[in-house]
Order: structure tokens, then C-alpha cells, then sequence
């Protein structure tokens, strides 16, 4: 049970409501009851929704990438719903399950890409030089940028929701 009460979907703000829509719609959402629980704040959580659909939608880095990662820091901060969430069918279960190691399963880039969100959600003081230039091959500085950023939001997701026990 969510440890703050969720707003009834029937008292959304209509902005809200229809974002939350399009994200269970869409896959970009996987529940409900986060949403619920920020809209104490709509405009915040329209905020938080704003940045995923741009994510979920005109993302720099592939929808593969993207779930690959989202599942590597759920499997590094531990957060059940996250792990368990699927949003998208380009990673198949054999492939979350080679996540914890370096699988040839993997293409270069996604491996470089996973050792990254790896460290980032987990030991993030051990990222240096070598680490972005191991994604310099593969990807863009503006793909580069954008990796980063989506780790911190897929932390952050993750943890919020885990320590609101919003699922």
C-alpha cells in the first residue's frame, strides 16, 4: 500500500489524466498509482510525464538501449516494480537475464551502455574518462548527454516510487 494516499483517478486534472493515458497507452508507463501519488503536485508530475514522453518519444538513443538500462538500474537499486516492468518488446528475457553479466548477447554499444548505467546507479564515484570514452565509439555527445540524464530519471523513478511504496 502506498505509504501516500493516491489521488482517485476521477479528481486528475484533465491535463494529467490524459498524460497518464497516453503513458499506460503507449508503454511508457507500467502502473497507475505513481502518477496518482504526484498528482498531489499536477504540475509537477505533468513536468516528470513531460520529460518521459520526450524520453519514451524523440529519445536520441534506441528503444533497446533505453530498456536495457532502464532494467540495469532496477536491477543495481533493487526495485521490484522496476525490475518487473516490461515497456518494451526488443529486450526478451533471455537478455534480462544476462544483464549482471558482460554477454556477448550484447552489441559493443549496449555494452558500454549498461557498464554506465551500471555505475551510475551504483557506484557512480568510479565513473571517469575511460568510462565516456568507452561510449565515444558508439554514441554522440548529444546521445552521451542523453544516456546520462536517463539513468538519473530511471534512479530516481525507481527510488521514489520504491520509497513511496507507490506501485
Amino acid at each position: 500500500m502506498s505509504r501516500i494516499s493516491p489521488v482517485p483517478l476521477s479528481a486528475l486534472p484533465d491535463s494529467l489524466a490524459d498524460t497518464l493515458e497516453r503513458g499506460l497507452q503507449s508503454g511508457m508507463l507500467s502502473s497507475s498509482v505513481p502518477v496518482q501519488v504526484w498528482a498531489h503536485r499536477p504540475a509537477l508530475a505533468q513536468g516528470w510525464l513531460a520529460l518521459l514522453e520526450q524520453f519514451h518519444f524523440h529519445s536520441l538513443l534506441s528503444e533497446r538501449v533505453r530498456e536495457l538500462v532502464r532494467l540495469k538500474v532496477a536491477s543495481v537499486t533493487t526495485c521490484q516494480v522496476c525490475q518487473l516492468a516490461r515497456k518494451s518488446e526488443e529486450v526478451s528475457e533471455e537478455d534480462i537475464a544476462c544483464l549482471a553479466t558482460d554477454s556477448d548477447r550484447f552489441t559493443p554499444a549496449e555494452q558500454a551502455a549498461l557498464t554506465f548505467a551500471g555505475l551510475f546507479a551504483g557506484d557512480y564515484m568510479e565513473l571517469d574518462d575511460k568510462h565516456y570514452a568507452a561510449l565515444a565509439p558508439y554514441f554522440s555527445e548529444p546521445q552521451i548527454t542523453e544516456l546520462n540524464m536517463y539513468c538519473a530519471l530511471m534512479l530516481a523513478g525507481g527510488r521514489m516510487t520504491y520509497v513511496q511504496q507507490a506501485y
